[in-house]
């Protein structure tokens, strides 16, 4: 195998967002994050429950492997048995999200997608996120709008946590006193400082940050033979 790529660093780090959940619905977001779902479903978590979006289980290959009624669908949802890997316009330091709009809500200089089911997802399963390109206009001190919900707005939200936060410059997490976000782990080749200038917000930064893991050599195989052949990763995020 040759060297490893950023996109597949990244596969790798969405991958382990559903490592030990056990039986849940995972609902990747984004191209790599799919990758990195299936690839999770065949290696390390295999209970994961894959959905084509619709009404039906799939596996890894996309066969399908039963039905999942809309009413189950919700049950998962509302219950904490669904991880949702989204994306954002705009997250801040505690992980509110925003999707919605830019700007002022009553006259926003961009309409975006809306708010969508992003409150549901972060109050009643836990919900990651999926960034390919880290910047200050994405990593914002404050969002314009709160579509999913943050730590800092989720008390007695029993189901609420957001596992981590995957860019193309590394991963991200909330596991500080204040649950204001630190990096877990930086892509290789990045540094600290290349974080923090992409970042609009100053960082809870620990004493030593590890890089991100290696991929196995099967997981690799699997990456470029069997999940993502045609290297449509390298869409998302560039060598």
């Amino acid at each position: 195998m040759t060297g490893v790529t950023r996109a597949e660093y990244c596969v790798i780090a969405c991958a382990e967002a559903w490592r030990g959940d056990g039986e849940v619905l995972a609902s990747p977001m984004g191209l790599i994050p799919s990758i990195g779902a299936r690839l999770a479903r065949l290696t390390f978590a295999p209970d994961l429950l894959l959905t084509d979006g619709e009404a039906l289980l799939v596996r890894p290959d996309g066969t399908t492997e039963g039905w999942l009624p809309y009413r189950q669908h919700l049950a998962l949802v509302t219950g904490g048995r669904r991880h949702v890997m989204m994306g954002a316009s705009q997250i801040d330091r505690f992980g509110n999200q925003n999707i919605s709009c830019i700007g002022d809500w009553e006259r926003p200089r961009r309409q975006l997608l809306g708010v969508r089911g992003a409150p549901v997802n972060t109050l009643n399963h836990p919900t990651s996120y999926w960034i390919p390109r880290h910047s200050r206009r994405v990593f914002v001190e404050r969002v314009d709008m709160v579509c999913g919900v943050g730590y800092d707005h989720a008390a007695g939200a029993r189901h609420h946590r957001i596992p981590r936060v995957v860019s193309d410059l590394g991963v991200f997490d909330f596991t500080t006193a204040d649950h204001s976000m630190r990096p877990a782990s930086l892509h290789p080749g990045v540094t600290v400082e290349q974080v923090r200038e992409a970042t609009g917000f100053e960082l809870a930064v620990p004493d030593e940050v590890p890089p991100t893991r290696e991929p196995t050599a099967e997981e690799l195989r699997l990456i470029r033979e069997v999940l993502d052949p045609a290297g449509t990763r390298t869409r998302e995020v560039a060598s």
